[in-house]
């Protein structure tokens, strides 16, 4: 065995509860209780198939039901493709999940089933492999065999070898051969053909995978070609990562799958010469996005990120990366994974150390990240944050929201970003992927072309905190060393130039918005809030006038020709949410609803609208969770500077700040 000495594993075997092992039984029972099913044929496509079209949310798999898959919300039943091929993606999924996982059982107990299992798995996946045809056609994916995509392919063969590692001295010589020729290296080499040269999370995870089964077969061309060729591991972490540690796609979901692929090599490798851990790269990547921790308790929803995968529940990173590097930012995190919920699990078991120190859970804080693009403002006394996307283009997991914002009021998201539901659901690239569905600005209700935000001013003043950020569209398309799918339009965003700033004082975030339009283009500045609208009685109720992702709003109403406007939102659990907003020409204000996530509610929208060659704006987010107000008052704009005053119960704050040197005067 590779992965653990005999000592270890006798070590490993006196420390198993067990709970541990009764919730590895329960989490394989599907597979250890049924018939072995191993298709015959390439006939599974991709588990993010598997959801509702409607409601966006995971379809619920049933093993003895390959042919109906239901949606958990209103219990609708849907049949045939592309749910059918995704069911069987799932049961793949399964058996490789269970070869690991009953392999382990088998060490840690002696149980003859597990080891059965476990056999019967690998002798029929080595069986059909060779055999199975070549198949893809999923978006941003190279193909696969047992599956549809060449990441489905690596994430099943990880499984599957390191399973097969764990039983492999229970094998004859000629089964041996059997399942090391027809199923991982046949595996190996397939990965091999169709790693992708580009950056990616998915390369991360093909790489580890071909490591893994150069590892345990010893074979050095696999461990050569995972690690140091072009694209390889080492080529990942240099060029994948901005100097903080981010990695460069953006989403922290998948700047964790990229660790995870990592790790699962690493876990393998750590005590031999092809260890990663020298890379200076491999712990920055570790502890950065613990940073980026929300007053809500979760990650941000940044670009790609399903509905659930903002929770820090990373115990198979931390368990392996506190014994190794012991370290307050690794504690924290595993003090948040464990805050509610039993440490009995499979990496606690193998890699975590006896006790864990006393630690508390990861906090908010206030973080600017010039290079990764990320700028958080903590205000711990009210509980109040406010997040400013200004991150580079990220490429095929990116969402079309530069300068986009976040805002959370008392732990409670206010204007959230909504991440996204699974990408083979319409409202994935219909709805949760676009521009009109952020908190940032629109041009023609299109998709923003990818740009890279200038950094213009961040100061950091007691009084009143500054960042101040620009999207030139006048400047060269944004490029990255990852494949992508245009799903934006140049012509809408041809010399627009968005700049905007946020001033933080007290419980109030104000926002200045400087719009170049000079194409008389229709402009939207988007906000939606986790709320509902009310005081309307100057609104008129309207047809929808959107196209696009948003022509999905409904309950719309438009207030025509206005230079102010004062939004008011009902939260639940919390006051009511204020909005003060001034314009430099009048625009349309236009209110409706459309989908949150997942889409069984609705969020309250308010779109500024305007067709100006220029558009000036000031808009006053009210972050007290009281019944008093905050007001926006004298109000100005110039070529060079932009004034205004806030009163925060009677007293009277009157902001200068100077659009050329980024000077800021304060009169209290």
């Amino acid at each position: 065995m590779i992965q653990f000495s005999e000592q270890q594993i006798q070590t490993i075997r006196q420390r198993a509860s067990e709970e541990t092992i009764s919730q590895l039984i329960k989490d394989n029972e599907v597979v250890l209780n049924s018939d072995t099913l191993v298709p015959s044929d390439g006939r599974a496509t991709w588990n993010l198939y598997y959801f509702c079209p409607e409601h966006g949310v995971r379809l619920t798999w049933d093993r003895n039901k390959p042919n109906s898959h239901c949606c958990p919300v209103d219990g609708k039943e849907f049949t045939g493709e592309p749910y059918d091929g995704a069911w069987w993606r799932w049961l793949n999924g399964l058996n490789a999940k269970a070869c690991y996982d009953l392999g382990l059982l088998w060490n840690l107990t002696g149980e003859s089933r597990f080891l059965e299992k476990v056999k019967e798995i690998l002798l029929q996946s080595a069986k059909y492999y060779p055999d199975y045809e070549v198949h893809g056609g999923i978006p941003y994916n190279g193909p696969g065999k047992a599956n549809a995509q060449t990441l489905c392919e690596a994430n099943c063969h990880l499984d599957l070898a390191r399973g097969y590692d764990f039983v492999r001295s229970e094998f004859t010589a000629e089964e041996r051969d059997y399942i090391e020729q027809r199923l991982l290296r046949e595996g190996a080499e397939f990965l091999m053909e169709y790693r992708t040269d580009q950056l990616h999370n998915h390369e991360m995870k093909i790489n580890a995978t071909i490591g893994v089964i150069g590892l345990i077969l010893d074979e050095s061309r696999y461990i050569e070609f995972a690690l140091n060729t072009d694209y390889g591991i080492h080529y990942q972490l240099n060029n994948g990562c901005t100097e903080e540690g981010m990695w460069f796609e953006g989403s922290i979901h998948y700047h964790y799958y990229a660790l995870q692929a990592l790790l699962n090599f690493e876990k393998m490798a750590y005590h031999t010469p092809y260890s990663v851990s020298s890379n200076p790269n491999f712990l920055k990547m570790l502890k950065f996005p613990l940073n980026l921790v929300l007053n809500t308790g979760d990650f941000p929803r940044l670009n790609d990120c399903i509905a659930g995968q903002e929770k820090i529940t990373h115990s198979h990173l931390f368990e392996f990366a506190y014994a190794q590097y012991p370290c307050d930012e690794f504690a924290s995190a595993l003090s948040s994974i464990y805050q509610n919920i039993s440490r009995d699990n499979i990496d606690a078991l193998l890699y975590g150390v006896d006790n864990l120190p006393k630690a508390l859970p990861l906090q908010c804080r206030s973080i600017h990240t010039p290079q990764a693009g990320v700028t958080i403002h903590y205000d711990q006394l009210q509980n109040n944050a406010m997040l400013l996307k200004h991150s580079p283009y990220g490429g095929e997991h990116d969402h079309y929201d530069r300068l986009g914002l976040i805002l959370v009021r008392n732990g409670k998201e206010i204007l959230p970003d909504l991440g996204t539901t699974g990408y083979g659901a319409e409202l994935h690239y219909g709805y949760y992927k676009n521009t009109a569905t952020h908190n940032t600005l629109v041009v023609n209700q299109q998709n923003q072309s990818p740009i890279n935000p200038t950094l213009l001013h961040f100061s950091d003043s007691p009084i009143c905190k500054v960042i101040d950020t620009l999207a030139d569209w006048n400047q060269p398309p944004a490029k990255v060393d990852s494949h992508t799918i245009e799903q934006w339009d140049n012509a809408s965003y041809q010399n627009v130039m968005f700049r905007r700033i946020l001033f933080c004082v007290g419980d109030a975030y104000i926002e200045a918005n400087f719009i170049a339009n000079p194409h008389r283009q229709q402009l939207d500045l988007t906000y939606h809030v986790r709320g509902t609208h009310f005081e309307l009685k100057d609104f008129e109720s309207c047809k929808n006038p959107l196209n696009g992702p948003l022509e999905r709003m409904t309950e719309t109403h438009i207030l025509t020709s206005v230079q102010a406007y004062n939004g008011h939102y009902d939260i639940e659990g919390q006051q009511p949410f204020k909005q003060h907003m001034r314009f430099d020409s009048p625009c349309d204000v236009l209110i409706g609803e459309a989908p949150d996530n997942p889409a069984t509610s609705n969020l309250a929208y308010t779109l500024v609208r305007s067709d100006a060659a220029t558009l000036n704006t000031i808009v006053l987010h009210d972050m007290s969770n009281s019944d008093g107000d905050t007001t926006l008052s004298d109000v100005s704009w110039n070529d060079n500077e932009v004034c205004f005053s806030i009163i925060q119960q009677g007293q009277t704050t009157a902001i200068t700040y100077n659009l050329h040197s980024h000077s800021l005067r304060v009169r209290a």
